[in-house]
């Protein structure tokens, strides 16, 4: 059964269960609908296509890059800590408190 909600909002920072990998929601699936290389880069066998998936400016380590990540897989962030991607500003203003607000544009 197809679930028609996402437990993480645009915009929300979010954690991966178990990899170094936190990153802020920028878009969301409600199932699995990239295409085949995506699928070799993210899906276990084990996992639901059937839930939703998310778009995250990611960052591990010094590295950042745009990952695609099951909701099973990830948790809500507590750090407050920013998200630091070179990107966040094109989709996202911070306010004082460290929340990030959609600008609703798509990458230029």
């Amino acid at each position: 059964m197809l679930r028609m909600d996402a437990k993480f909002t645009i915009g929300q920072v979010t954690r991966h269960r178990v990899y170094d990998l936190r990153g802020v929601v920028f878009d969301v699936d409600l199932s699995f609908s990239e295409e085949e290389g995506w699928r070799a880069i993210t899906m276990d066998k084990r996992l639901d296509k059937e839930q939703p998936f998310y778009y995250l400016l990611a960052e591990s380590g010094d590295s950042s890059y745009i990952a695609y990540v099951p909701e099973q897989n990830l948790v809500a962030d507590a750090s407050g800590e920013p998200v630091k991607h070179p990107d966040i500003g094109e989709l996202f203003d911070v306010d004082d408190s460290g929340s990030y607000h959609y600008r609703g544009r798509i990458f230029q």
